[in-house]
């Protein structure tokens, strides 16, 4: 597979989305979607609730396929690939459910995550010790179920589980969401730290103020087209897309 060069000449493309359609069966959500990821970048997708953010991540991790356009992963159309298929390459959605197994154990979840997801050769593979080392939380409760863990832990096991299984691209469905705002800032330290291992990332947000901090690059989407796209400074002195777009005023 050839990988794809960005149009200036600099990173790799990692995730490109081209023209897609998609939605859930006659309801088209998505319409003439594009976007792309740089190879270290953290990118995010804000947008108000209901403007197709989560069908995007949906689209690119092949829950839904979709009915035009292509979405390419290092070169190759993954558009018509599972869930399944999308994980062996390295492509880790983290949904805003976080799907943790809840009468497992924070151990059993982890070593399940080693199961099923990138190959042996994956760039970023991480360890379940290395893992249980970046969050201490969890290190502390191994033994216990899922179930027993606070929304933040959840959210942590959840991106734990992305790293064990060898994520080299992680969509990441509101992170933040209901957490309190001291977990928020632990969340955030969390993705900063994935992406200084070299980690992409495709951030789903609401709160436009995480993903201002975060993300070097913004999307903005609205009834399943983006609308506007530039840098968190650029994002954050335009009024107009601001309240328009997102309601909002920063």
């Amino acid at each position: 597979m050839s990988p794809t060069v960005a149009p200036d000449g600099g990173r790799e493309v990692v995730l490109s989305v081209d023209g897609v359609d998609a939605g859930y069966g006659e309801t088209q959500v998505l319409r003439d979607l594009s976007l792309s990821v740089e190879e270290g970048e953290i990118v995010s997708l804000v947008g108000r609730n209901g403007a197709g953010k989560t069908t995007t991540l949906r689209t690119i991790n092949g829950i839904l396929t979709p009915t035009a356009g292509t979405v390419s992963y290092r070169g190759e159309d993954i558009s018509g690939l599972d869930q399944t298929a999308t994980a062996k390459r390295g492509i880790s959605l983290v949904p805003e459910e976080r799907q943790i197994f809840p009468e497992l154990s924070v151990m059993e979840n982890l070593r399940l995550a080693e199961f099923g997801g990138a190959t042996d050769d994956a760039a970023h593979s991480v360890s379940v010790d290395e893992a249980l080392g970046m969050f201490e939380n969890l290190a502390e409760r191994t033994d216990n179920p899922g179930s027993s863990l606070s929304g933040g832990e959840q959210q942590m096991l959840a991106i734990a589980r992305a790293l064990v299984a060898g994520a080299d691209l992680i969509l990441l469905d509101e992170p933040t969401e209901g957490l309190a705002p001291y977990i928020v800032q632990d969340v955030m330290d969390i993705v900063e730290d994935i992406n200084e291992r070299g980690i992409s990332v495709l951030l789903v947000e609401q709160n436009v103020h995480v993903g201002l901090e975060l993300a070097d690059r913004n999307y903005v989407i609205d009834q399943g087209r983006i609308v506007w796209e530039g840098t968190s400074e650029e994002l954050e002195s335009n009024r107009a897309i601001l309240d328009r777009h997102l309601g909002v005023s920063v």
